[in-house]
């Protein structure tokens, strides 16, 4: 007598906090990642952002110093999130993406799990510019601290599936030398360094069709109070769904053949 041996698929897709806290001890190992995470956010703002004159001048209820500030961790955490998800190139090349496809593991909860470990890394980010600004001359205001940080950082899901569609299209050893370009000439058009009303018509025009555009002006909204926030919400939910359905569609077929 054969006995019928019953495949029980987990849960979720194999989706689960066991898996995230696996996953999270791997990048921790990664001390280059790590460390840019943490540093890069609080150099950019102490670079641009802690002159005097911007601790002076004002903007809403804060100063330009606390403006730059939420710009400048809205950028980290774009990096942040990018890096994150783009880390997937270094599975691809390892053929470790590949195995994954002869387990009950689904892509969409794979593509999920590398989203949260990119939000994760975001969290920090946003969390290190801020304390940096706090003593180094920003000022907004208290509901503003924590309302630009939660918003800057989850705007930034954008940028994790940005970096999980880009680490599936371009080879492990270079993914970010090239998407750390990109980030900032995104930044630049979608008025994340240059304000977008100061762009010009046509340059306006064209950044609220950038991904940045919509964290931006969302991350930004509860200092000054100022913007289309129904037409920014579009274009973060807009471009989230496109770059997650990226990813899981290269995810299917960088796995098709196993």
């Amino acid at each position: 007598m054969t006995a019928a041996v019953q495949r029980t698929l987990p849960r979720f897709g194999g989706f689960s906090a066991g898996v995230i806290r696996l996953e999270l001890r791997r990048l921790m190992r990664n001390r280059r990642t790590v460390i840019f995470t943490l540093v890069m956010p609080a150099v950019f703002y102490l670079l641009f952002g802690s002159s005097q004159n911007y601790r002076t001048e004002r903007v809403g209820a804060g100063n330009v110093a606390g403006f730059v500030l939420i710009s400048m961790a809205v950028y980290g955490a774009m990096l942040a999130t990018t890096s994150g998800g783009a880390m997937v190139a270094v599975e691809r090349a390892a053929g470790w993406s590949r195995q994954l496809r002869l387990t009950p593991l689904r892509p969409a909860a794979y593509i999920a799990v590398k989203l949260v470990l990119a939000m994760i890394l975001g969290a920090v980010s946003v969390a290190v510019a801020f304390a940096v600004g706090a003593v180094a001359g920003a000022q907004l205001p208290a509901a503003a601290w924590v309302e630009c940080g939660v918003l800057a950082w989850a705007c930034a899901l954008v940028f994790a599936a940005f970096g999980l569609f880009m680490g599936y299209l371009l080879p492990s050893e270079n993914v970010m030398q090239i998407l750390g370009p990109v980030l900032a000439v995104l930044s630049f058009a979608g008025g994340l360094f240059v304000p977008v009303d100061q762009l010009g018509d046509t340059f306006a025009t064209i950044a609220k069709f950038t991904p940045v555009y919509g964290v931006g002006e969302i991350a930004r909204y509860p200092l000054v109070h100022d913007g289309n926030l129904w037409l920014a919400a579009l274009n973060v939910v807009v471009w989230t769904a496109l770059f997650a359905a990226g990813a899981m569609w290269r995810f299917r077929r960088d796995t098709a053949r196993v």
